[in-house]
This record gives structure tokens, C-alpha cells and sequence, in this order.
């Protein structure tokens, strides 16, 4: 049932994960929870996220989150649906791979949210940005009011957050929120190709840039410099560094002659 609503693939280093289903209950974030596991366990070194169909989420069912909030016998379901969207944001946390997002149609509210640990983020140019938790009277989740700030600044943030202000995809490139645009019918290839430049990398390599980064705001620039320090010669004293340095040098050389 899982997989049917969310899909999971491998081929050689590159993960897939397929929303089947844009409205995100209960068994969609387990299903992509359990997608994410299986990325994690298979050691991907990059993952893309993307959907099936003409929208990417539509986050929670406002109906049935209306029916779990108001039957007192439903509030443990309540507790899990709330939780397990958290549990996407810490599972992107742990995942060393790179994760790359792909946009198109509506991306609302718990969907676009747990979208903001991905480490890039694609967009169709039908993609339309919508967070309307306040207007409902609910509230924001995986970590959004502190990655959304962090990625756009806060004043960018309150308006999207505090006034609930519609975006679209060339709006949410000029304000930081996805790196490019593309038509829908060239997302796939254009996520295909981004993942297979990133898997040309050094695995150890990407995953410290991506740590560091990830923790930039947090780390003092003496803390940072101490760990630029380490990993470089971490992997400046590795094998792959070697061969890798080896058969740059080599193009360069074949280059200039």
C-alpha cells in the first residue's frame, strides 16, 4: 500500500522517490518515510523527490485534519500525522546524499514545507507556492519557520508565512526558494541530469560540503575553519583524491596540447 502511494527507486548511485498521491495523510508521509529509509539504507548519493502527477502537494486534507482535531477519539492519529511529517525533515537530516526537489502544479503548506531540507529545488513553471496554515488557524511544520528564513530571510519569510502570499515559480526563483525553472514536460530530464552531475562526485566530499553548509549558520568561523581544515585533509590523504587529481591533471595536459 505504501509503495503504491509513494514509489521508490535505485538505479546505480541515484535514488527516485515518486509522490503518487499530492494530499499528504497519514499513509503518503509514511509511504515517503519509507522511502527515505530505503534511500538512507542503499546509501544514495543523491536522491531526487518528485511526483507522479500534474501536482506536486497539497499538504494536509484540511477535512480530515478538521475530523482528527474534533473527535477526541481520534487524537492519538492526530498526534501521529502531526509527528510524521516532522520525521521527513529528520530523515532528509540524516540522509548523507544530496536531495534534490522537483516542483509542479500546486505545492501547498506541509508540502512545500518539508521540501525545505532538500538540498536543491527544481520548479516547473506551473509550480504555485501556497502556505495558508494561518488563515486556517494551524501552524507550520518541519522546521519551516527556521529553514525558510534561513534560505530566503526572514522578512521574505513573514510574507509568505504571516500573509499567506501566493507565489510562482519565477517568483520563488527570484526569492531564493529554487535554484532553476523549466518547462513541465523537461522536469524529469532536467532532475536526471542534475543527479547524474552530482554522482560524478566524490561521495565523502559532497557529504561534508553538504554538512557544513548545512550548519553554517550554527558554526563559528573559527569552528568552520578547524573543520575545512580537517575534512581537507581527510580527503586530500584518500585514494579516490589521488585518482581523481590524476585524471584532472591528465585532461588539463591533453587540453593544452
Amino acid at each position: 500500500m505504501l509503495e503504491k502511494l509513494v514509489n521508490y527507486e535505485k538505479k546505480e548511485n541515484i535514488g527516485k522517490i515518486i509522490i503518487n498521491n499530492p494530499k499528504m495523510d497519514l499513509e503518503t508521509i509514511k509511504g515517503l518515510i519509507n522511502a527515505l529509509q530505503k534511500s538512507i539504507e542503499n546509501n544514495d548519493q543523491c536522491v531526487i523527490l518528485t511526483c507522479s502527477g500534474k501536482n506536486f502537494a497539497f499538504g494536509e486534507d484540511l477535512e480530515h485534519a478538521y475530523e482528527l482535531m474534533t473527535n477526541p477519539e481520534m487524537q492519538s492519529q492526530a498526534l501521529e500525522v502531526v509527528w510524521s511529517f516532522q520525521e521527513v525533515t529528520s530523515l532528509m537530516m540524516e540522509h548523507r546524499g544530496i536531495i534534490i526537489a522537483g516542483y509542479r502544479g500546486w505545492v501547498i503548506g506541509g508540502g512545500f514545507e518539508l521540501t525545505l531540507f532538500c538540498d536543491l529545488r527544481i520548479a516547473a513553471d506551473d509550480t504555485k507556492i501556497w502556505l495558508p496554515e494561518l488563515d486556517v488557524g494551524m501552524f507550520f511544520s518541519n522546521a519551516s519557520t527556521k529553514m525558510l528564513a534561513w534560505l530566503i530571510g526572514g522578512s521574505r519569510a513573514k510574507e509568505l508565512m504571516l500573509l499567506g502570499k501566493q507565489i510562482n515559480a519565477t517568483e520563488a526563483l527570484q526569492y531564493g526558494i529554487v535554484n532553476q525553472i523549466c518547462k513541465p514536460e523537461e522536469l524529469n530530464e532536467t532532475l536526471t541530469k542534475i543527479a547524474n552531475q552530482i554522482a560524478l562526485k566524490s561521495p565523502i566530499s559532497l557529504r561534508y560540503a553538504k554538512e557544513l553548509i548545512n550548519s553554517s549558520s550554527e558554526n563559528t568561523i573559527h569552528g568552520t575553519l578547524f573543520k575545512e581544515f580537517r575534512y581537507m585533509m581527510e580527503t586530500g590523504k584518500s585514494d579516490e583524491a589521488k585518482i581523481r587529481i590524476e585524471a584532472f591533471l591528465k585532461k588539463q595536459k591533453k587540453k593544452r596540447d
